[in-house]
């Protein structure tokens, strides 16, 4: 384990930190920020330096394989990908559980827009993050009690933004090398640019330097039969995106009818519009022979809170992407243009503007909606998210 004292006392004085400055907050909002702060304590306490995994002869060839592959991900996020070159996934930890975090994201019943939390460091985000899984479950039921669409969702991976040295989790090996390389990616580009209070902007920018950088790393290592594999499936998870973003359009032109529907037949047009999406995403799968993750929701009645979810994570990824094209495919010119807008909401909607969202689905001063995707491949932002 990392156990030097200077930097346990510092880990504890920082997060000290957040929860003095959350004493200034109604109580519930107190009680979150500990729990927060309790449970990232726990995760950094059990930190070990992925070399001393690998050179541990108690530890499983299996594991000791998976760690090389994050050291040389993780290398190639600094050299080729202009990613931050810090402590960040250089240590492990085995949280012997599932996930890391499990999400709660709500919504009105008739509204696509999901409720946000703000709090300090993170500023406010679409989806509230529980270390506990029964603690998640718990805040899901009280915001269903109120009338709201609600879902849970696990989580494998977060990212502090480099307030921490963030280590390697046990929940990102869950997944094949591909996904396990493109969450290093994704993490650390939430390192490298991030807007408070702006989650769709946040997400969706690391999603696309996570698919950039993981084509350029199957490129590099010569992995062709992977990357085209990869590509083909890239296609099919678009077809399935614009499924959902489509949905959200046909719920946002509902909800906005003027006059208003009758309760009863705007629940059953929601009902109609929602069971033929699961559907579409379903028949998609059967086209392409893939599994997307969001069979379990579809099983348990799909409502705003999911497609609400899929749109923080990929709503603005085209804007992003013909971005990187108008600067050459050039990531440092990439990442130029988009901390120039950082400070510009205006610029920020205009990059999402023609990615499959609307007036009736962007909130005014506010950037497109939604927040976290299917609980197999979804990795949060920030801290746990409050």
């Amino acid at each position: 384990m990392l156990t030097d004292s200077r930097s346990l006392t510092a880990l504890k004085t920082r997060l000290l930190a957040v929860v003095l400055i959350g004493a200034t907050l109604p109580g519930c909002a107190l009680g979150y920020l500990t729990q927060a702060a309790q449970g990232q304590w726990r995760l950094m306490r059990a930190r070990r330096p992925i070399e001393q995994v690998i050179a541990d002869p108690a530890a499983s060839p299996d594991l000791k394989a998976r760690l090389r592959v994050v050291q040389d991900a993780r290398d190639f996020a600094v050299s080729d990908l202009g990613l931050p070159d810090n402590r960040s996934y250089r240590s492990y930890s085995d949280l012997k559980r599932p996930y890391v975090v499990w999400n709660v994201v709500a919504t009105p019943e008739f509204s696509v827009q999901p409720q946000r939390w703000c709090f300090p460091f993170t500023g406010c985000l679409s989806y509230r993050g529980y270390f506990r899984e029964s603690d998640a479950r718990r805040m899901a039921a009280a915001l269903a009690a109120r009338g709201n669409d609600v879902m849970v969702g696990g989580v494998t991976a977060y990212s502090t933004l480099g307030h921490f040295a963030d280590p390697v989790l046990n929940t990102m090996l869950r997944y094949g090398d591909l996904g396990l390389v493109s969450t290093i990616f994704h993490e650390l580009a939430h390192q490298l640019i991030y807007v408070r209070g702006d989650s769709e902007f946040n997400e969706s920018f690391a999603v696309s330097v996570e698919q950039e950088g993981l084509r350029r790393w199957l490129a590099a290592r010569g992995r062709s039969v992977e990357l085209q594999d990869y590509l083909a499936r890239h296609q099919s998870e678009q077809l399935i995106v614009d499924v959902f973003a489509d949905a959200r359009r046909q719920l946002a032109t509902l909800y906005a009818s003027t006059p208003a529907p009758p309760i009863d037949e705007q629940r059953e047009r929601k009902h109609a519009i929602l069971s033929a999406t699961g559907e579409q995403v379903l028949a998609v799968e059967r086209q392409f022979k893939v599994r997307s993750g969001y069979d379990q929701w579809i099983s348990d009645g799909l409502n705003n809170a999911h497609l609400a979810s899929v749109g923080t994570y990929f709503d603005c990824v085209p804007g992003f992407q013909r971005l990187l094209a108008a600067n050459g495919g050039s990531l440092p010119a990439f990442y130029a243009a988009v901390r120039k807008m950082r400070g510009d909401a205006a610029a920020r909607r205009a990059l999402c503007a023609n990615a499959g969202n609307d007036a009736a689905i962007t909130a005014p001063g506010a950037a497109p909606s939604a927040t976290s995707a299917p609980v197999t491949s979804a990795p949060a932002t920030a801290a746990p998210g409050p």
